[in-house]
């Protein structure tokens, strides 16, 4: 048989057990021991006729994969809690790296697009951030507290209501992904062009360092978050758009999936966000160098466990995988 003829022949069926792969621990053991002996079966057949092909690297993969989701050890409830944050969340961030990539990309021509259009129009920060705000923005400049606008109301009230709005925000970001990635793109766009406009104000009124400082502070956190969403949103809506060799219904729950577990991985940033907003960046009184200190962890934060720590579990992973591989016998 020809190698193209047995690629047609079974890539639904593959497709379809690739599903019963990813969803093994719900799966009847009835199905799973018939999955196990069809890719095992043609796993054998590619070995005899494809040896070098990547068919045979991709059903050895699967089989693989399966074997260890069958005979593997069953996590106690707290332990899949505490595995979700420890290798769920990481390692499907280090399968939409380049959605991160992509988001990180937009956020940072966003901003700057913010930042050259306050600089060509000085008026420009009143269509995107509000006649009101800029007024009132400017009435805290003229009294000596340019950044009265994060003590206006209580820590505790001030703190429940910002983090109820970033995570708003995030999922609606998320949720745009259901218009496909260009919508998620769109809203991402708004929100940096915002924080370019935002910052450029404030440094043409001789305060950028203070203003760096005070939003910063939190919005290291906040602001990542909200790329991080992003990519959740480009994870969904490229479902729709690039479906590949899935079913378009198939690859959407599969986007779908991968961004709802990165959506819930920001829950906790921006409660985080919030509190530091909320109690610690109205006082504007701390040392520069305490506040630089937080931003600084902040992204450290942000940057060893959304790149670092994937990085390092697939890696970990891949050379996991090989090793069961050759004691099994798939190599």
């Amino acid at each position: 048989m020809k190698e193209f003829t047995f690629l047609r022949n079974n890539l639904d069926d593959w497709q379809r057990l690739e599903i019963v792969v990813d969803n093994a621990d719900s799966e009847s053991p009835d199905t799973l021991a018939e999955a196990y002996t069809k890719l095992t079966g043609d796993l054998a057949f590619a070995r005899s006729h494809y040896p070098n092909s990547r068919i045979t690297l991709y059903l050895n993969g699967l089989c693989a994969t399966l074997h260890r989701r069958i005979y593997g050890t069953r996590r106690e409830p707290w332990k899949r809690i505490l595995t979700f944050w420890t290798r769920e969340v990481p390692m499907t961030m280090y399968e939409n790296r380049k959605l991160l990539l992509a988001s990180f990309i937009v956020a940072v021509v966003s901003t700057l697009i913010g930042i050259v259009s306050q600089m060509l129009d000085p008026e420009f920060c009143r269509i995107i951030l509000g006649d009101r705000y800029v007024d009132m923005t400017l009435g805290n400049i003229a009294n000596g507290k340019p950044m009265a606008v994060y003590s206006g109301e209580s820590e505790a009230p001030m703190f429940l209501s910002i983090t109820i709005n970033n995570v708003w925000v995030s999922f609606s970001m998320f949720a745009s992904g259901l218009l496909t990635s260009i919508a998620t793109g769109w809203y991402l766009f708004q929100n940096l062009v915002m924080l370019g406009c935002f910052e450029t104000f404030f440094a043409q009124h001789g305060l950028l360092v203070e203003s760096l400082l005070a939003v910063f502070l939190h919005g290291t956190l906040e602001i990542s978050a909200i790329i991080i969403a992003a990519a959740a949103g480009f994870a969904m809506g490229n479902g729709w758009l690039f479906p590949g060799t899935y079913p378009r219904l198939e690859s959407f729950r599969r986007g779908a999936k991968r961004g709802a577990k990165i959506i819930v991985g920001t829950i906790p940033i921006f409660i985080v966000a919030g509190f530091i907003e909320g109690f610690v960046t109205r006082h504007t009184e701390i040392p520069d160098a305490l506040r630089l200190t937080i931003i600084i962890l902040s992204l450290a934060f942000i940057i060893g466990y959304f790149v670092i720590l994937p990085y390092r579990l697939a890696h970990k992973k891949n050379n996991e995988t090989k090793k069961n591989e050759k004691e099994y016998g798939f190599l």
